[in-house]
């Protein structure tokens, strides 16, 4: 089926319904009557591309990502303005230190929009695949960069538990520290929230580095707190404690993001493409089946198992209603290889024996 999924390789989700018609013979329409009046009763019922979640195309889930990007990266923006000004009004080193930090890591959604951007271009010969891996890149650059900010409190903790420092303008400080908190755990929150809808794992993991930066701000404002108190320590224990926070999300981030690369999936969604197979007329088994994330979009490689008495055309209209399905079944999937073997026969020779010597042992 590999001229099917030549056909395939440069479109979009969206496009999958029209070829699907398009591709029908007029002699399937004696063999298979049965089969191309259940898919006109398809085309004719209204009904919807969606499953427990919307699928968007992959196209508009680009559009959501970048949306996400632009209007944390405007909230980002406007919350280290406020610290700005505050740094400005108080003198405040230890502020002016936590506000080039968020301002700086702020810059790690450059990465992932040129992600987003490549993402779009339409597959070329030399990169068969489109350019969807880019996002992975761009997670790990995320995720080096929280392993970096885990290092930069950490050291910093204890430079000052080695050297202990009286904290200034501690109500300007905490102020400005709260709302350093506040914006960046805001755009944490929207972050992971559209990186899960739209099957971004970079962008989950673009929201998690928020909430470090917050938990950042978070240990300015509680090492304040204690000075207030008269505890001079309270900065650096607080700050040894934010960094085990920090460590922990790096673990969260690192497991997103190095999954992906090494082309893990959720097994749920393994068996959800599994039954719905099975439910397809005409396929008797399902074999090997593959699914892979390239960015935020998903592929299906399936062989299914039919009537080795059908002719060719029969067998590619079962392939075709088989991709159509997962295509309903499966969230975020655009794209599928369907392969046909033929169902066994007593006595009949492995049809694929020839490529024994080639397998992997």
């Amino acid at each position: 089926m590999s001229d099917h999924h030549h056909d395939r390789q440069h479109h979009e989700h969206h496009h999958h319904d029209e070829k699907h018609h398009e591709h029908h013979h007029p002699h399937e329409h004696r063999t298979r009557h049965h089969g191309v009046r259940r898919r006109l009763t398809h085309l004719l019922t209204p009904h919807s591309h969606e499953s427990a979640d919307k699928l968007d195309s992959a196209l508009e889930s680009s559009s959501r990502g970048m949306r996400a990007l632009w209007i944390s990266l405007a909230v980002l923006g406007a919350t280290a303005l406020a610290q700005a000004f505050v740094v400005a009004l108080s003198g405040s080193v230890a502020l002016l230190g936590d506000t080039v930090h968020n301002t700086a890591d702020a810059l790690t959604a450059v990465p992932l929009g040129i992600a987003f951007v490549l993402g779009r271009r339409a597959a070329t010969r030399r990169f068969t695949y489109g350019y969807g891996r880019a996002e992975d890149l761009a997670g790990i650059v995320i995720v080096l960069t929280i392993a970096a900010s885990a290092a930069f409190a950490g050291w910093t903790a204890i430079d000052r538990l080695l050297d202990p420092r009286p904290m200034t303008h501690v109500p300007a400080v905490a102020v400005a520290a709260l709302v350093g908190f506040a914006g960046n755990e805001w755009v944490a929150r929207y972050r992971i929230r559209v990186g899960r809808s739209i099957g971004s794992a970079a962008l989950v993991a673009d929201g998690l580095h928020a909430r470090t930066d917050g938990f950042t701000s978070l240990a300015v404002l509680l090492g304040a707190g204690g000075s207030a108190l008269g505890w001079q320590l309270a900065d650096p224990i607080v700050g040894l404690a934010i960094t085990a926070a920090i460590a922990l999300v790096l673990r969260d981030a690192a497991r997103e993001v190095f999954r992906r690369v090494l082309d893990a999936v959720d097994p749920a969604l393994v068996d959800r493409a599994e039954r719905a197979l099975r439910e397809v007329e005409g396929v008797r088994a399902v074999g090997e089946l593959r699914l892979r994330w390239i960015g935020h979009r998903l592929r299906a490689e399936v062989a299914v198992v039919v009537d080795g008495e059908m002719t060719v055309r029969q067998a590619h209209a079962v392939a075709v209603d088989a991709e159509h399905a997962l295509l309903h079944a499966v969230p975020r999937l655009t794209a599928a290889l369907v392969h046909a073997d033929p169902a066994p026969v007593p006595g009949e020779t492995d049809p694929h024996h020839t490529l024994a010597h080639h397998a992997v042992a």
